[in-house]
C-alpha cells in the first residue's frame, strides 16, 4: 500500500468533499473546506491548504464565520497541512488543541474479517433506541462525557453509518460504528472503546473485524481510523498504517 498515495485520495475524497446530509452544509473558500451543521452533529474545518494566502486573514474570517453559526466546532488539522506553522498561528489565536490522534488506513480486503469473540460475549447490532442506549452507555464509560448525540446520528442515518455492541451477558463493554462514504473508496470506523476489565482480551479486535467485514460487503476498498494511543498499536498489528496525524484545535 502507497502511503503517500492513499493518503492524497484521503485528502481529495473525503477531506474536500464531505458528505452533506439533513442539516449539514458544506462551504468552501480559497484553502478551506468546512462543514456548519445545524443539530448536535459535527461542525468545523475539514481540510486546510493556505498556500500564496494570507493565514491570519483567514483564521479570523473562520472564527467569525462560526461565531455566527453559533455552534461548537474545530479545526481538524493534520500534520502535512500548509502553511506547516500553521499549529502556532492557531495557538496564537486563541485556540485550544486537543489530543493527537494517527490517521491510520488499510486496504479492507488485506484485514482480518472473522469475528472471534471470548466466550460468553456477542455482538448486537444498533438498529433501535434501545441499542442506542447501550452504545451511548459504553461511550459514556470508557471516553466520559455525554455521548448521546451519536445514538441519534447512528439511529438518524442508516443508509451510511452501522453500529454495534459488544455485549457480556446483559453488559455492553464494547461499542464502535463504521461510516461509508458513498462515491468513494473510504468506509471509516469510529468508537470502539471497550470497558477496562475487558481489555487485552479480543474484543476491541473482534468489533474492528465485524466492521472491516461491512466495508468489504459494501464494496469498499480502504478502511480508515483516527487511531488514540491506545487503539493505535492494535490496529497496526491488524495491518493499518500511518498516514499522518491529526488534531482538533477548539476557539476558546
Amino acid at each position: 500500500m502507497d502511503a503517500e498515495e492513499i493518503l492524497a485520495r484521503f485528502d481529495r475524497e473525503i477531506r474536500q468533499h464531505p458528505l452533506e446530509g439533513p442539516g449539514a452544509a458544506v462551504e468552501r473558500e480559497p484553502g478551506i473546506v468546512r462543514v456548519v451543521t445545524a443539530d448536535d452533529g459535527w461542525t468545523g474545518i475539514t481540510w486546510t491548504d493556505l498556500t500564496g494566502l494570507d493565514p491570519a486573514a483567514v483564521i479570523a474570517a473562520q472564527v467569525r464565520r462560526f461565531a455566527a453559526a453559533g455552534v461548537p466546532w474545530e479545526w481538524k488539522l493534520y500534520s502535512h497541512d500548509r502553511p506547516a506553522d500553521l499549529p502556532a498561528r492557531l495557538l496564537a489565536a486563541g485556540f485550544e488543541p486537543g489530543p493527537p490522534e494517527a490517521l491510520l488506513a488499510a486496504e479492507v480486503a488485506a484485514l482480518p474479517q472473522e469475528v472471534q469473540l471470548p466466550e460468553g460475549v456477542h455482538l448486537v447490532p444498533v438498529t433501535s433506541a434501545p441499542e442506542a442506549e447501550l452504545l451511548v452507555s459504553v461511550h459514556d464509560e470508557v471516553f466520559g462525557g455525554d455521548h448521546s448525540a451519536i445514538g441519534r446520528a447512528v439511529l438518524a442515518r442508516p443508509d451510511t453509518v452501522r453500529a454495534v455492541v459488544a455485549m457480556a451477558g446483559d453488559r455492553p463493554i464494547c461499542a464502535g460504528r463504521i461510516e461509508f462514504h458513498p462515491g468513494t473508496a473510504f468506509a471509516s470506523i469510529w468508537g470502539g472503546g471497550t470497558a477496562a476489565d475487558w481489555r487485552g482480551r479480543g474484543v476491541f479486535r473482534a468489533v474492528v473485524a465485524h466492521r472491516a467485514a461491512l466495508a468489504a460487503a459494501a464494496g469498499y476498498r480502504y478502511l480508515q481510523v483516527d487511531a488514540s494511543d491506545d487503539s493505535r498499536p492494535i490496529l497496526k498489528r491488524l495491518g493499518f498504517v500511518q498516514l499522518a496525524t491529526t488534531i482538533p484545535f477548539v476557539h476558546a
